[in-house]
């Protein structure tokens, strides 16, 4: 990443942001309807599971207060009567009424369990789609942390709501309300009973569930400066190691772990007397209803069976309420889940306008013309120029770029380049150098297409860089960056990463012009090496090696140098400087380098202050004019 957007500073959403677990925030969703409907157009595309989910569902509970009705007849006409045949009989449909609801359970919590995996599949696909257009300053301004949480914690309460809270919150709320009509027609002096009851226990529920939510909160924001502490001292260990600051960071990591102790502490203690308390208050209330409704049955106004199946009723009652009050936190939570993973799926993407695209093609006497790919490397490309007439025309791509009078900044109010005019003639090497900040970097964004300009234009071949599409403008650059990333995969894997279609013979050609050839022989497997953890198993210079052998796989007329030899040591240095120098015969390069033994044989050099140009020409001029470079060079000035 480039030393000025460093200065930018990452927006930071409330609360801590570090460390797994920093987004399971048990908080609730800024916007509840608007992110329940789009959540409803995810499950819409399952919608005849759903409908046969809702059927199961009102089968299960049916089957359930049907079971506990059934004791009434079972006790009334067959026990008191003493009609075994008839008691086997009923016995045998009770059995049938129980598997029936058992059944209906097990296929609307599979039926459920699959539309929720769809459902949160298609979520991570969208999402990894849509970062895949989003601008770079999206990512400049987000940590990797909090775009990884959407993928895993955001959507991870998404489908554990879908899974198990939802319906099992629906199904409660229709057992609760079919116990309460089904005991208010057993008896409605009993139900007054049980309701006076039943009040408490909604109240203490409450009670419990708004504490126990908010020490939630505070349990997940420890936990995640705690994680993040954690991290952040496992990662910088040799540093830790290097100036003694063990004790230090022992007495903040048990400060840190003394919070999220207290504050679990308290969450969990709110959350676990919930059941208790509502199981209790539900066995009192079991209690005041047998009294009353054995006194009404002594005194002949009531029946054994009716009393019998209200006391089922009155046990069955006391788990929904509970049920309810542990699913709200989860529903909450994935609700604001789905909340962030919709904010970055609602960010605006990045705009290609442009109509130019890159072919490739040969030149005849006619002019340049698009030859077939045929799964073969053009060895000659041109720019294809739709023209208004609606003809096309051929543009070969030399590699002449320009910038005129460019002013860029990253945010408004900061300027970053100001109006810059450079040239870089095809074949020409071009080195930037300055101190940090200067906008060497920046440079190479702008020819990417990574940031647009302000003011100026910048040219490629004569076409303004914003008529090309994106992707064909990319696709005619390599880059070598500073801080080099490896993918999970073999060496060969991650070389044909430059071009998907090179084959084997290609990138071993593109490691020996490199000078990675030879480390590459002597590893394990070769080129069947497997490369794990962004190449931990390699040094910095084998992996700043590897990167240079990509470059060269992909073979592209302008090459762009970011610090590409800061990580290799001198002696590495000089073994690949013929192999860089061959790398870039014909193609136009661009090199930013603290180092200035690596742009001494450049054609111009260009040095950087403050996003201006203070001084340019070759090593040999620069030298003569005694500014500031003569002052770098002779050790008089150091960048910094």
């Amino acid at each position: 990443m480039s030393e000025e957007k460093r200065e930018i500073k990452p927006q930071v959403e409330s609360g801590p942001r570090h460390g797994p677990g920093a987004q399971m925030h048990f908080e609730k969703p800024k916007n509840t309807r608007s992110t329940l409907m789009r959540l409803v157009e995810y499950l819409a595309a399952k919608k005849f599971q759903l409908v046969l989910v809702v059927i199961l569902m009102l089968i299960s509970t049916a089957g359930s207060l049907a079971a506990n009705y059934f004791l009434k007849p079972l006790i009334n006409n067959y026990i008191i009567p003493g009609d075994f045949n008839g008691l086997a009989r009923a016995l045998v449909i009770l059995a049938c009424i129980y598997l029936v609801s058992v059944g209906a359970t097990y296929g609307q919590s599979r039926l459920m369990l699959q539309i929720a995996q769809r459902m949160t599949n298609t979520m991570r696909r969208k999402l990894f789609a849509k970062l895949q257009i989003l601008p770079l300053k999206y990512f400049d301004t987000h940590t990797h942390g909090e775009l990884m949480s959407r993928f895993t914690n955001d959507i991870d309460n998404v489908q554990m709501a879908f899974e198990q809270s939802l319906v099992q919150l629906f199904s409660s709320a229709l057992t609760f309300v079919g116990s309460i009509v089904m005991m208010i027609v057993l008896s409605p002096i009993l139900f007054l009973v049980a309701a006076i009851l039943l009040a408490l226990m909604f109240f203490f529920a409450r009670f419990f569930t708004s504490r126990s939510g908010k020490y939630f909160k505070d349990q997940q924001r420890n936990l995640g400066n705690l994680n993040g502490y954690v991290e952040e001292m496992v990662d910088g260990l040799k540093v830790v190691k290097v100036f003694n600051y063990e004790d230090k960071a022992n007495r903040e990591f048990q400060k840190r772990n003394e919070d999220y102790r207290e504050a679990a502490t308290q969450a969990n203690f709110y959350s676990s007397v919930i059941m208790p308390v509502v199981m209790n208050l539900n066995n009192i209330s079991y209690a005041a209803v047998a009294l009353v409704g054995g006194l009404l049955t002594v005194m002949g106004s009531f029946d054994i069976g009716s009393l019998a199946s209200f006391l089922q009723y009155v046990r069955q009652m006391g788990m929904p309420v509970q049920q309810i009050s542990n699913q709200m936190n989860t529903i909450l939570a994935a609700l604001a889940g789905a909340e962030r993973v919709f904010e970055v799926m609602d960010q605006p993407v990045e705009v290609d306008e442009g109509s130019v695209t890159l072919v490739g093609a040969n030149k005849n006497t006619d002019g340049f013309v698009e030859v077939a790919h045929n799964g073969i490397h053009p060895t000659h490309w041109a720019w294809k120029v739709p023209m208004a007439d609606g003809t096309v025309d051929y543009v070969e791509l030399k590699g002449d770029v320009r910038f005129n009078d460019v002013t860029f900044s990253y945010e408004p109010g900061t300027t970053v380049l100001n109006h810059v005019s450079l040239y870089a003639k095809p074949g020409q090497k071009i080195a930037f150098v300055g101190s940090t900040g200067a906008g060497k970097t920046t440079i190479t964004n702008l020819i990417n297409r990574f940031y647009d300009i302000e003011e100026g234009t910048i040219t490629f071949d004569g076409i303004n860089v914003k008529s090309i599409r994106k992707d064909d403008l990319r696709k005619s650059l390599g880059m070598v960056l500073q801080d080099t990333h490896l993918f999970t995969g073999t060496v060969m894997d991650n070389l044909r990463y430059g071009r998907l279609d090179a084959s084997d013979e290609d990138c071993i050609q593109a490691a020996k012009q490199a000078s990675a050839h030879s480390f590459i022989k002597r590893l394990p497997q070769g080129y069947d090496t497997m490369i794990t953890s962004d190449g931990t198993n390699l040094s910095q210079g084998q992996r700043q090696l590897l990167a240079i052998a990509r470059a060269a796989v992909a073979d592209p007329p302008v090459l762009i140098l970011d610090e590409a030899t800061s990580s290799i040591d001198t002696r590495t240095e000089r073994l690949i400087e013929k192999g860089m120098d061959a790398l870039m015969k014909g193609r136009t390069v661009f090199v930013i380098a603290h180092r200035l033994s690596t742009v001494r044989n450049a054609n111009a050099i260009i040095v950087l202050e403050h996003g201006e140009i203070i001084e340019r020409g070759d090593h040999a001029d620069l030298l003569q004019q005694k500014g500031r470079y003569y002052r770098l060079c002779t050790g008089q000035f150091e960048l910094t």
